[in-house]
């Protein structure tokens, strides 16, 4: 190896490692938004279930609340406003409860430029209450 070929190397390797690990930052920020954004999607489906199948509206926002934060403990830190609410307008046989299940996911830690600091994930999730069955 000539002495040129050796110093482009270097030159090479120097402009190219900040871009790789900007990449790999990159690629570790989405994959926590995808993580997050999963555990809500499972926790909002999980309560809105658990909230259709209670005998009445203050019960169905309980059970929504507890089971949406008990899917949620696996986030641990990169989740953070944790918000569950439970619409049960429609809490009648053969009608449904709906529950929102909102959180922040931060990407501060990061140091990714032009990555926003957090995002916020909010999901929606319905679930039918069965018509042959009574409800209080």
């Amino acid at each position: 190896m000539t002495e040129t070929s050796r110093g482009s190397m270097t030159v090479e390797l120097v402009l190219l490692t900040p871009v790789i690990v900007l990449f790999a930052l990159m690629a570790i920020g989405m994959g926590r938004y995808e993580i997050a954004r999963e555990q809500i999607v499972g926790a909002a489906r999980a309560a809105a279930e658990s909230a259709s199948v209670v005998a009445s509206p203050s019960e169905a926002a309980a059970a929504a609340s507890s089971t949406a934060m008990s899917g949620l403990q696996g986030l641990g830190g990169s989740c953070s406003g944790t918000q569950v609410s439970t619409d049960t307008a429609d809490f009648v046989p053969g009608g449904s409860v709906k529950v929102t299940v909102s959180c922040e996911v931060t990407f501060a830690d990061l140091l990714v430029p032009g990555m926003p600091g957090s995002a916020v994930i909010r999901v929606i999730e319905t679930a039918p209450i069965d018509p042959y069955r009574s409800v209080q």
